[in-house]
C-alpha cells in the first residue's frame, strides 16, 4: 500500500494546474473576475455586505502580532503531507474545488454527473469571491509572502501575487460559501462539510498565502454570502437538481482514493 503522502501528492498535483487565485498566479487575474457567470446575489446585497466588513487588523496590534506568531509557526509543515494537502486545496474554482468535498460527502464529484451542481456552485463562487476581492480593494495588508521574500508558498508566484492583497482570504471565503452551501443540500453531512470548510481556510495560512485573521474575515464573508442567498428563491429553485444528483452520484458507490490520505493530513493538529 503506497503511504498517505502518495495520494495526497496526486491530489496537489491535479490542482497545482489550476492555481489561479486572487491574483496569485502568474499573470491571472482572480478567476471571479471574469463575467463568465453570473451569482444569485443583486448588486445591492453585494455593496451591503462589502460596506458590513470590518477592516484588517492594525499593523503592530496584538491581532496583528499573534497573526504573524501564527504564520511563523506554520513554516514546520512545509513539505508535510498537511502542505501537499494545502496546495490542493488552492484550487476552489468549480468543478474541481467541489471536490474537496468527497469524503466529507460519501461521494466522486465529477462534472458530466452534476450538471445542476456545478452550475449552483459556480454562482455561489461567483457571489464569494466578488464580495471578498471587493472588500480585499479596501484593505491593504500585505501576505506573509509579501512580509517575508524569503517565505514559501505553496503555489506558483509572481512578483505581483507575492505583493498582492492578503485580506480577507477569498478562498476561505468561497469554501466557507460552499461548506454552508453543502450543508443545506445534505443537513445530515453538515458538520462534515464544514470541517472541509474551515480547512481550506487554514490551508491559506499552511501555504504563507493569508494570517489566521484573513482567513477568519473570509470564511465569515462566506456565510454571510451564503445565508444571503439560502433566502432567494431562484437558489431555492436550483436546490432540488443539486440534491438529486449528490444522491445519484453516492448511488454509484463510487469514492475518492484520495480521503485516507486526507484522513492523514488532516488528524493532526495545527502547531
Amino acid at each position: 500500500m503506497n503511504p498517505p503522502w502518495v495520494a495526497v501528492a496526486a491530489m496537489a498535483a491535479t490542482a497545482t494546474a489550476g492555481l489561479m487565485l486572487t491574483g496569485c498566479a502568474a499573470g491571472q487575474p482572480p478567476a471571479w473576475a471574469v463575467p463568465t457567470t453570473q451569482g444569485y446575489l443583486a448588486e445591492g446585497v453585494l455593496a451591503r455586505l462589502v460596506s458590513d466588513a470590518p477592516p484588517p487588523p492594525a499593523p503592530g496590534s496584538p491581532i496583528d502580532l499573534a497573526d504573524k506568531a501564527t504564520s511563523a509557526r506554520m513554516i514546520v509543515l512545509e513539505d508535510t503531507d498537511r502542505w501537499l494537502l494545502a496546495t490542493s486545496h488552492a484550487e476552489v474554482r468549480p468543478p474541481l474545488g467541489l471536490q474537496h468535498f468527497d469524503c466529507a460527502l460519501g461521494v466522486r464529484l465529477g462534472s458530466a454527473e452534476t450538471p445542476a451542481l456545478d452550475r449552483l456552485m459556480a454562482r455561489v463562487f461567483h457571489d464569494a469571491g466578488a464580495v471578498a476581492e471587493r472588500v480585499k480593494a479596501k484593505a491593504a495588508r500585505a501576505r506573509p509572502v509579501g512580509d517575508d521574500p524569503d517565505r514559501r508558498a505553496c503555489q506558483r508566484l509572481d512578483a505581483a501575487g507575492r505583493q498582492s492583497r492578503s485580506y480577507p482570504s477569498g478562498t476561505a471565503a468561497v469554501g466557507a460559501a460552499y461548506a454552508e452551501t453543502f450543508a443545506l443540500l445534505e443537513p445530515e453531512r453538515a458538520a462534515a462539510v464544514r470541517r472541509i470548510g474551515a480547512a481550506i481556510g487554514d490551508s491559506r495560512v499552511i501555504c504563507a498565502m493569508h494570517y489566521p485573521s484573513d482567513v477568519q474575515a473570509g470564511a465569515d464573508l462566506g456565510r454571510a454570502v451564503a445565508a444571503e442567498i439560502a433566502t432567494l428563491p431562484a437558489f431555492q429553485a436550483d436546490l432540488p437538481a443539486a440534491r438529486a444528483e449528490l444522491a445519484q452520484a453516492r448511488a454509484t458507490g463510487l469514492t475518492n482514493p484520495g480521503c485516507a490520505a486526507e484522513r492523514a493530513a488532516l488528524a493532526a493538529p495545527l502547531p
